[in-house]
């Protein structure tokens, strides 16, 4: 998979994926890109949340994913993330533990779990091909 960052004007950065742009700002207008990576944290355990919803046909009203993000005073980095499947009270309680494992499978939070390896290098030339 290959990205395209580029830097349209004023501190607007953005993401390039196929025919999709996630625009980034530190100025309020758009998502910082690190509200984004803890977004995709709660959205992507949400995915598979909703998917185990749908696959059994159980209603998706009143079912949501609260995150709470909770930094190390020491390190001033995320030292925990809360992930809280919130359901209604008739949801049937034998699909609980189920929606944990089911959340669990997120693919952010594995990538989390086994960090990849970063290559960061400058490149003379036109651009990403």
């Amino acid at each position: 998979m290959e990205m395209e960052i580029t830097f349209p004007g004023g501190a607007r950065v953005d993401a390039h994926m196929g025919h999709l742009v996630v625009e980034t700002n530190q100025d309020g207008s758009a998502p910082a890109p690190f509200g984004l990576f803890l977004a995709s944290i709660g959205t992507c355990a949400g995915i598979y949340v909703l998917s185990f919803l749908q696959h059994r046909g159980l209603p998706t009203d009143g079912v949501k994913v609260v995150q709470r993000v909770h930094t190390n005073p020491a390190t001033r980095m995320v030292g925990q993330v809360d992930l809280d499947i919130v359901v209604p009270p008739d949801f049937p309680e034998k699909y609980h533990s189920a929606l944990v494992r089911a959340a669990n499978q997120c693919a952010v939070k594995k990538h989390l779990e086994q960090p990849p390896v970063f290559n960061v290098q400058t490149k003379v030339g036109a651009g990403v091909a």
